[in-house]
């Protein structure tokens, strides 16, 4: 890619990890990070915002953008498809943003393939009974879901090795200033 592109952050891990929670405070630290907006089948949730949270399409507009290759990478999960706009990465790098994607493992690897200078960091739960405290916390996915949920989790957690950063996530002051150090020793790089 040219070099007056953005440089491309790819966070992943498993469902409950705190992805996203870390990428907000990391925000609010570096600003001129700005966020991927991924699109998805799924339902929003109470309070999500399409375009904001993520474009929601439904399975059929999901299915002509995955024809028309409009994604940089999509995956199946727990039921619903989710994916990474190509749009979404060439307008904001392709002007010298800095963007964080939060993905899947299964997107974060088509990411790997796509785009190889793209920084891979994997968050981790200090231990996996953590995950389901944390997805029963939210409220916002059933027994069911949740067990589907953990179920992915249990693979992914196999796929640590893959990533060339990983980042704990136990104690989340600590967890946050270590993602923090990742993105700004790579942004510093690309300078």
């Amino acid at each position: 890619m040219p070099g007056s592109w953005g440089r491309v952050f790819v966070v992943t891990g498993p469902s409950g990890v705190g992805k996203g929670s870390l990428i907000a405070a990391v925000r609010e630290r570096i600003p001129e990070l700005q966020v991927s907006i991924s699109a998805t089948t799924r339902a929003p949730r109470t309070g999500e915002m399409d375009g904001v949270h993520y474009h929601f399409l439904d399975a059929g507009e999901f299915e002509r953008s995955v024809q028309d290759n409009a994604f940089l990478e999509h995956a199946d999960y727990s039921g619903n498809r989710y994916g990474t706009l190509r749009s979404e990465i060439e307008t904001k790098a392709g002007r010298g943003i800095p963007v964080i994607l939060e993905i899947e493992v299964q997107g974060a690897r088509q990411i790997r393939t796509a785009m190889p200078e793209a920084v891979q960091i994997f968050i981790a739960p200090p231990r996996v009974e953590v995950l389901r405290e944390r997805l029963e916390g939210r409220g916002t996915d059933g027994p069911e879901a949740i067990d589907a949920r953990m179920k992915v989790a249990v693979d992914e957690l196999r796929a640590r090795p893959e990533f060339e950063h990983e980042v704990v996530n136990g104690d989340f002051e600590g967890a946050v200033e270590a993602l923090e150090a990742i993105i700004r020793a790579e942004l510093s790089q690309s300078v």
